[in-house]
């Protein structure tokens, strides 16, 4: 049975701003902020605030978990149609003891998207609640008065559109607080590894930020073994790292593969880590995932553009779909 998937966004409709990591309280991030709330206003939405988007009082976090967890459930149970994330962080995992996954799947279904430490809500989303969600950016992305191309297929994926493909090229710059505005170049020639593809892959996708699945595995949070049986279909892994080395990420995998996670698995999808020059004991970021995948027998696409090194395209989590490799770029077509 698939997934509850949210209605299509219409103009109009109203998205509440939410802080369940880190709240906007620095540059570039406040300006930003700013900005992209305009932005959305321009593209004819109404963003309320929620409680937490301007604090900085919990551990690494916006608030206290109970305090984000209820922003958190407030929204699903207003009249918004879009729970939007102000950013990522470090300890969103906090709040998911006081989030009533039972009751956000007894409700109608509303879209959340986030992205990073966002992978601790839009995950168990899909395997606890039943309900799509978007890995995709976080509201302070969508400052640019002409949106990048990430952000316009965001809002195309909310708006109903239902194929996304990667992008020519990527960059390696970030940037700092001292130009708040200022916006990274895709400049870098883009080449995606492929291992084991002959056809395109369908199933239902399904991942995240590496370094918070890993969290997960394990704890009352982790449901992956009856989500593996619910889903015959089977499953399009998306995973992406973020403070990880390359024998971090070997181990990852090897704990996931362990914990049975990948027994239903379709096929990879491997963003651009941001280790991805770093070499421990012969061990690159290739290899680290080769080594730990490769015995399964299925198709792996490596550096595909999703990840910390933007642009990182939105994806859908918990959605059914097929994903093609063709002329070097990725391509997903999401079922109706």
């Amino acid at each position: 049975m698939g997934l509850k998937e949210p209605k299509p966004l219409q103009k109009g409709e109203k998205i509440v701003a939410v802080a369940p990591s880190f709240g906007v309280t620095t540059e570039p991030y406040l300006t930003r902020y700013v900005e992209a709330k305009k932005a959305w206003g321009k593209h004819g939405y109404i963003v309320e605030e929620g409680p937490c988007v301007h604090l900085e009082e919990g551990v690494a976090s916006s608030a206290a978990p109970e305090k984000r967890a209820k922003e958190i459930m407030d929204a699903y149970q207003s009249d918004a149609k879009l729970l939007l994330s102000v950013g990522g962080g470090e300890t969103m995992v906090d709040i998911l003891p006081y989030i009533d996954f039972q009751k956000i799947a007894s409700l109608p279904p509303k879209w959340f998207m986030g992205f990073s430490d966002n992978t601790n809500l839009c995950f168990p989303l899909a395997t606890l609640a039943g309900v799509v969600s978007i890995y995709g950016p976080c509201l302070p992305s969508f400052y640019p008065k002409s949106w990048r191309c990430a952000e316009k297929d965001a809002l195309a994926l909310l708006e109903g559109e239902m194929h996304v493909e990667g992008y020519p090229k990527y960059s390696i710059t970030h940037s700092n607080s001292e130009h708040p505005l200022w916006q990274y170049r895709l400049t870098q020639e883009k080449t995606i590894v492929c291992e084991g593809y002959e056809e395109p892959i369908e199933g239902t996708l399904l991942g995240g930020c590496l370094d918070c699945l890993l969290t997960l595995c394990g704890t009352k949070f982790d449901c992956m073994k009856e989500f593996n049986k619910e889903h015959p279909e089977g499953i399009i892994w998306f995973l992406e790292a973020c403070d990880l080395s390359p024998l971090g990420i070997r181990r990852g995998l090897f704990q996931l593969k362990e914990a049975g996670w990948f027994d239903n698995a379709k096929g990879f999808l491997i963003g651009r880590p941001l280790c991805k020059d770093r070499l421990d004991f012969g061990i690159d970021k290739y290899s680290a995932v080769k080594d730990i995948l490769s015995p399964l027998g299925l198709p792996i696409l490596m550096d595909v553009d999703l990840g910390h090194i933007p642009p990182s395209m939105p994806i859908k989590v918990g959605a059914k779909a097929k994903v093609t490799f063709e002329l070097g770029n990725l391509l997903i077509d999401y079922e109706h």
